[in-house]
Order: structure tokens, then sequence, then C-alpha cells
């Protein structure tokens, strides 16, 4: 007991001391420091690490402590409102652009503390053995936004990259994109300057083909020209602390504005910013075309798949290494000491419902049978009354299958599919024990922008309207016969970094729905979990921008229009509600857990017999 306590003092200790000195680099004295469970957030006001464990190892004090000088320096050197002013559309062009950014502040911010760049050195090689960059052969296998990054920080601070780093950024290095190495000096040249460096950032972006460069210009001449008047018609000032806490706070709010308007973006252009290039037309027949709304002929073409060859249905494990696998359910089940609480109350409280249901039904006051011997004190009383007899019978409870569908894309990295991940453990762990069958199945694609189907196409010269125009990638992570210590492990492979891409929602769904109809359990649930609509960028680039999700929409009301399934959705932070007739929206990945139990009482009530109540209205009698 002793020892226990005091590996929570440690602990505790620990967590004040990272607290304080986040403050005092950060300079910010009342920002809020909380250590949760999931990765680091950071706000004007809030900043939330990593819970550490009791017995704080060194490695993971080395990447806390990274984790906190991270924060810290994005509190003292970075600007909301500067950066979200050139923020791309296109998802992976955001990404790439965040983690430019981030690689800034860190360069800038360690530059004279020598402990602090001890600290993000640790942190960053520990990250790039993780992540398995040692084990890469192909340029294409580490993420652009890493790459990129990772090139920057070199660029920028001229330190070498981590060794388990440096094969698979020489393949980028030696093919980098015309005019990528001009912005990459470029951006060591700003890298004081937070507005010139974002400049410089999309120049980087735009050598890539993720996101235009035409509005950059005009932007530069505006920015230079007001500032040239500010300087002339104000003296400069050192605004006071509390108008450094309002600016702060202003612009949070306008960046979260700004963040929540491009995060929409995708869902409601048609071609522009979809793929880079493909969005001035380069890639689509016939060279650029005006956006447009799709005709009504257009809006009556079936959906279509270019090429199917490259699409997989896969298992979890063969994804991944036994050991790897084995380090991301470590650190699934480090999660899931934080979360046991309330998730483990509900879904207790789903265990019993469910064994109620099970549990065999007394019919009383019946002519033949068992003896009710709680009735024998009427007898003693009245001998001219009959004895009452009463039967055993059981319940209607119907055999049940449950398929988990949770979207697999980019989107739902970091906090949301590690919640995700442990609800899916929590649920099968419960249904289990109540003898319901569980499959839990995700949903991506094979690579960013197209992969081998798209390189088909450009081979086959391009043809008009392709449909769809990337590779899936379908994952079992546990199917319906599998027993959950079997398949334990395989939760932990929606953390591993790299696996997220992008999300086509309608095959996804129509390939568990598939699953399903081939079981021969009598009741069939599917539960959908997403966070966005369906978006790939290289099948929007040449099909109208609402293609993928007409195609959702087709397929969930012919699964509901069927029967057999019975189809229920949640969206995080996305309203779902527009494309499932049975749906419920959380603004929140923490709530997911308990709205997944929730709508899933709420079924099994809805299918619960009335087993005991005519047996009571005849003792009543």
């Amino acid at each position: 007991m002793s020892g226990g306590s005091g590996e929570t003092s440690r602990s505790e200790a620990f967590k004040r001391a990272t607290a304080g000195t986040l403050r005092a680099i950060g300079g910010h004295r009342d920002v809020q420091v909380t250590f949760q469970a999931g990765p680091a957030h950071v706000t004007e006001t809030k900043v939330r690490l990593p819970q550490p464990s009791r017995s704080l190892p060194a490695g993971e004090v080395a990447r806390l402590r990274g984790a906190a000088d991270a924060a810290a320096l994005r509190l003292r050197h970075h600007d909301t409102a500067v950066h979200a002013a050139r923020t791309p559309g296109p998802r992976e062009a955001r990404e790439v652009y965040d983690a430019l950014e981030q690689a800034r502040i860190e360069t800038v911010g360690a530059a004279h503390m020598g402990g602090v760049a001890a600290n993000l050195q640790a942190r960053l090689d520990q990250e790039c053995e993780q992540a398995g960059y040692e084990r890469m052969t192909k340029r294409e296998q580490l993420p652009m936004a890493a790459a990129l990054a990772l090139l920057a920080r070199e660029r920028l601070s001229g330190v070498p990259p981590p060794a388990s780093a440096s094969h698979v950024l020489g393949l980028w290095r030696q093919s980098l994109a015309d005019g990528a190495d001009r912005a990459l000096d470029e951006l060591a040249a700003t890298q004081h300057d937070q507005s010139a460096y974002t400049r410089a950032a999309r120049r980087l972006i735009a050598a890539y083909d993720l996101a235009e460069m035409e509005v950059e210009t005009e932007e530069q001449e505006d920015d230079t020209a007001e500032s040239g008047q500010d300087e002339q018609e104000q003296p400069a000032e050192q605004p006071s602390p509390e108008q450094q806490q309002g600016r702060g706070s202003a612009e949070e709010t306008m960046g979260a504005e700004q963040e929540s308007a491009s995060a929409g973006e995708p869902e409601e252009q048609d071609d522009t910013d979809q793929d880079g290039g493909a969005a001035e037309g380069e890639d689509r027949p016939g060279g650029p075309q005006p956006q447009r709304e799709p005709t009504q002929a257009e809006l009556g073409t079936a959906y279509r798949v270019f090429c199917r060859d490259h699409d997989e249905e896969v298992s979890a494990d063969a994804l991944c290494d036994g050991d790897e696998l084995a380090r991301l359910r470590q650190q699934l089940d480090q999660q899931l000491l934080n979360m046991q609480g309330v998730v483990s109350k509900l879904a207790n409280r789903l265990q019993r419902r469910l064994m109620a249901q099970q549990t065999r039904a007394w019919e009383f006051d019946q002519e033949e049978g068992i003896l009710d011997a709680g009735r024998l004190a009427r007898i003693v009383v009245n001998p001219m009354l009959s004895l009452s007899y009463k039967h055993e019978r059981d319940t209607d409870f119907r055999d049940t299958v449950v398929s988990l569908l949770i979207d697999n894309s980019g989107s739902m990295r970091g906090r949301p599919i590690t919640v995700a991940a442990m609800c899916g453990d929590i649920l099968a762990r419960t249904l289990e024990r109540c003898g319901v069958k569980v499959e839990i199945l995700g949903f991506t694609t094979r690579a960013w922008k197209g992969g081998q189907s798209r390189e088909r196409w450009i081979a086959a010269g391009k043809p008009r309207e392709p449909g769809r125009l990337n590779d899936l990638r379908h994952i079992v992570y546990k199917a319906a016969d599998m027993p959950w210590r079997r398949a334990r492990r395989n939760l932990g492979l929606m953390l591993r970094e790299g696996l997220l891409k992008e999300n086509i929602d309608g095959e996804a769904l129509a390939w568990s729905h598939r699953r399903l109809l081939e079981r021969s359990e009598s009741r069939r649930i599917l539960m959908v979990i997403s966070d966005g609509a369906p978006v790939d960028d290289s099948t929007l680039s040449v099909n109208s921008g609402s293609y993928l999700e007409r195609h959702l929409r087709e397929v969930i009301a012919d699964i509901e229009r069927r029967g057999g399934v019975e189809l229920i959705a949640i969206g995080i932070g996305h309203d779902v509600t527009r494309y499932y007739r049975r749906a419920v929206t959380i603004s929140d990945a923490e709530e997911l857990g308990g709205t997944m139990l929730a709508k899933l009482s709420e079924l099994f009530a809805e299918d619960a017999p009335s087993t005991r109540r005519p047996g009571r209205r005849r003792r009543a009698a």
C-alpha cells in the first residue's frame, strides 16, 4: 500500500512541476493545465497533456516533458490569427501547414534553451521510432505532412533528423518538387516572422499541388500596404498583459471559426481545392472547367468504380507485425484505465438488462405443472380452493449480432479514433458476456489522392467521369465469431500512425451490410461511427462534388427500405441525421461511449418481451 501511495505522490509531484514549468516558459501564468488520456492539445487558455502513469518510466518522462515544452512554446511563439489567415482548405494541405508551423515554433523556441531542445529531440526520436519510420523503404510510406515537417526542421535548425527517419527522408530529398527547395530556404530565412513564414509555407504546399496560391499575392500586397500605413500613422506600442490576454481570446475564437469553416469546405465545394492541380483542371479531361451544379442527368448517373483490382479486405493483424500490435494494444490499455468509470457503469447496466431478458420466466395459476409452494397458505385458510401450479418457460430473446463500423479517415486521428477503439473494446466484452455476437470493422483507403487506381486512370488517358478513383481498405478488427480475447490486440491497430487516410462511406456501409446478411442470427444491428461526410480528393476532383455523398444516401435508403438490418449512426461533431433515419450527433468524442451504450440499450429495450406481466395479472386475480 505504501509503495502505491509513493508512486502516486511522485506522479502528482511530476504533474505540478511540469505544469509550473509550462506556464513559466509559455509566459501565461493563468493557463489551465490538465492531464488526460490522449494526445496533447493547446489553446490560448487551456493545455491538455497526456496522463502519466504512476510508475513514470524514463521514456514516458522524456515524452511528457517534450509535449509540455512544445505546448509552452506554442503559447509563446504562435499567433492564432496570423496562422488562420492563410490556412488552406483541403485537408492534406491543412495537415502540412499545421505541421510546418509546429516545426517553426519548436525550432525558434528551443534555439536558446538547451534543456528544452533536448526534451523536444527525445520526443521526436520516440515518435519516429513508434511510427516505424526505420522500416519504411518507399517514399510513399511516409505521410507528406510528416516528411515536409522533418525537412523543414532540418533546414530551420541545421540539426539532422532522427536516425530512424534518415533513410526514408533521404528518398524525399531525392525527389523534391519543383520550387520546394527554394520554399524550404525561405522557411528558414523567415522563421522569426510568422506572417512571412506562412507565405513561404503556402509556397511549399503549392509546390506539391496540395492547394492553390493565387490569392496569396493579393493578400501579401494588402498586408504590406496596411502594415506600412500602420507604421506611419501609429507609434509602436507594447500591449499590456490584459490587452494580450483579451487579444489571445479573440484570436482563439477567430481561429476556431475559421478552422470550422475550413473543415466544412470539402463537404460543400464541387471540384475546387480537392486535389491540388486537379482543382485547376490539369487532371480533368478537357482542361479547366468552371464550377457548376450537377445536371439532372448527372444526378441520375449510377455509382461507378474505375478499378477494383487494388481494393482489399484485410484482417487487422495482417497490417502490422506482432510486436508493434502488442505495443499499440498496451497503449490502448493505458488509455482505458482513465475511461473505465462512467462507460463501465453503463456497460454493466446494459449487461444486466440483457441478462434479465434472457432469464427464464414463470407462468402462475396454471392447472398443471410444478406445485406453487408460495400459495399453499391459501389452501390452509380455505381448503375449498384448488391447488395452484406454475410453469417455467423460456423468454423470446432473439439471437443477435451487432456490427460496429468505424470511420478510419484521417480526420478521426487523435482523440476520436482512440475513444472509438476503447468503446469498441468495452462493447465487445460486454455483449460477449451476454451471448451477443459483435463484429468490429473499419474503413479507409490504401493511399492518399488515388493510389494505383488513379495511376491506371492516367495511363488509360483519363477517361471522363471514371467514378470512384481510389483503392479501398476495409479492415476486420474482430469477426463476429471471434472471441474477444483473440481479437483484443487487433483493436490497438487503430492507433497506428499512417493508417488513417480517406473515407468512402457508401461502399463501406454496403460491405458491412452484406456481411451481416450472411449471418444466421435473427436480429442484426449495424452501428456506424463517423465524424464527417465521405471525402476522397482523387474521386471528387474528376466527378461532381456530391458524388460520394449521393451514393452514401442511396446505400442508406436501400438498407432502410429492405429491412433485415437495424441501422443506427453516431456522428462526432458532424450532423449524420441528414443521412440516417435513426441517428444521433455528439459534439465531443468523450461522449461516444455513453451514447453507444445508450442507443443499444434503447434498441434492446424495444425488443424486450413482456415475459412477466401476464403471470402477475393472473396472480393478482
